[in-house]
């Protein structure tokens, strides 16, 4: 049975969905003001492969991922480059796109975007008025009342406390307790005309906690099997949801709340506000999109991961190593077998609160196993386990060939190369071999020389 861990009881537990067979997942995605960064791609990649792997145990899921395209960064950003909300909004969807596709991550079923649901969130914020739950401030602001949520601070463990310990409240604030979070945005005179929607309260905006309780309700239901975000969402942001949409509804939220660990550079989460980031786009230069892919996927999702250009170097090998093998033993056409022993113990891994470092432990194995038995069947079974987390699906040639090398020596020119060393070798001119060998090897190519003649792999 498949058992996940619940950030809300802080414990592992056996996954039972409200519907037999069929899973209604909702994940925070982006908000898209710039492009996504290495630790955006840590989350994502780890809830792609949830994904694949619910839908690889026979569940029927809808997954939804929403897009917050109204926020504040958002309206500075598009601001400062002097063109339309919309048009900033649509180029980084595009730009989000390209990079998830480059590293193998699957579009959810569901994209929705905050701007569609106001309607929804409005309603949502009349029942929380009509509830007692929220109120109007003095500046039109919307604010939800946090101390007349009973169950506020159970997500995140914080207690309201010390959540009034550590608060630092501004002067001029007009809400009744610094405590309170908005819910509306009531309108200023210097935002533009496309951050204004009308409501009963006055022209305004969304905040941002109530967009993903407005998009998941409608989407999918008051009740979630499970809800899924970043490790930086648990507060404020899911505490929020929590009480706003419990709050409304009078049900539980959400079965089963699971967060991704963080990517770490020098032990602090790598974010843009620390500004200590790295781009997707700008890894991608130097490392292909399975490499990048990989180094998230062989971690479980819940560990942290401090980065540095070493961890990618070794990721890479360490792939080169799988596609080898596929490469000396050709993968047979293979249909999973679970109860074959290296594939159940792959489904132990992945049953047991999506355990993908354990689950590429057997990728290993059966790679070894492929090349000492050459033995066609294993690596099928090796190809068809590793497509589970989206590894694995290439020509194995062309992954080890793949990008041109720094000094920009093609496929074409290497194997030119490779002939006018085979020739040399030929006549006996083994120094010309030797210093032929030497600027290939400089140039970041692995000639492998055996029986069969000789290959090469970028290093």
């Amino acid at each position: 049975m498949l058992t996940i861990y619940n950030s809300l009881t802080r414990q592992k537990q056996q996954f039972t969905p409200i519907e037999p067979g069929k899973v209604r997942m909702y994940v925070c995605g982006m908000t898209v003001y710039d492009l996504c960064h290495l630790g955006h791609a840590r989350c994502f990649l780890g809830f792609d492969v949830v994904q694949r792997w619910l839908r690889a145990s026979g569940y029927e899921l809808t997954y939804v991922r929403n897009i917050t395209d109204i926020d504040d960064k958002i309206i500075r950003r598009a601001q400062e480059n002097g063109e339309p909300i919309a048009a900033l909004t649509e180029r980084m969807v595009a730009e989000m796109n390209a990079d998830f596709g480059a590293l193998g991550i699957e579009r959810p079923d569901i994209e929705p975007r905050a701007t569609d649901y106001v309607p929804q969130m409005l309603e949502i914020i009349g029942e929380l008025e009509t509830k007692g739950l929220a109120y109007q401030a003095d500046d039109g602001d919307v604010n939800f009342a946090v101390r007349k949520f009973p169950g506020y601070g159970k997500l995140s463990g914080k207690s309201l406390d010390d959540l009034r310990a550590g608060e630092r409240v501004a002067v001029d604030s007009s809400k009744r307790d610094p405590l309170d979070f908005v819910l509306w945005k009531a309108a200023k005179e210097t935002e533009p005309a496309d951050t204004k929607w009308a409501s009963r309260w006055g022209k305004g905006r969304p905040g941002w906690h109530i967009e993903c309780s407005a998009m998941s309700s409608a989407i999918l239901g008051k009740t979630l099997d499970i809800h899924g975000g970043g490790p930086d969402l648990p507060f404020p942001h899911h505490e929020n949801e929590i009480a706003q949409s419990e709050g409304a509804h009078n049900c539980t939220l959400a079965n089963v709340w699971m967060h991704a660990g963080a990517l770490r550079v020098d032990n602090e989460k790598m974010s843009k506000s620390l500004g200590n980031f790295f781009t997707i786009r700008e890894a991608l230069k130097q490392y292909d999109g399975e490499v990048i892919r990989f180094l998230v996927v062989r971690s479980h999702y819940r560990s942290q991961i401090n980065y540095s250009p070493d961890l990618l170097a070794d990721a890479k090998h360490a792939l080169t190593r799988l596609y080898t093998a596929l490469r000396d033993v050709p993968a047979a056409d293979v249909t999973i077998d679970w109860n074959d022993a290296h594939a159940a113990r792959f489904k132990a891994a992945m049953d047991d609160d999506f355990n993908t470092s354990e689950a590429v432990a057997v990728l290993f194995e059966l790679a070894g196993e492929a090349q000492r038995g050459r033995d066609p069947k294993v690596a099928g079974l090796l190809k068809a386990l590793a497509g589970v987390l989206g590894l694995l699906q290439r020509d194995p040639v062309a992954f080890l060939q793949g990008a041109t090398s720094a000094d920009g020596l093609s496929a074409e020119a290497i194997e030119q190369l490779i002939a006018d060393r085979a020739a040399a070798k030929k006549a006996k001119n083994f120094a010309e071999s030797d210093r032929i060998r030497d600027e290939l090897k400089a140039a970041g190519v692995v000639l492998e020389d055996s029986a069969q003649g000789t290959t090469w792999r970028r290093a």
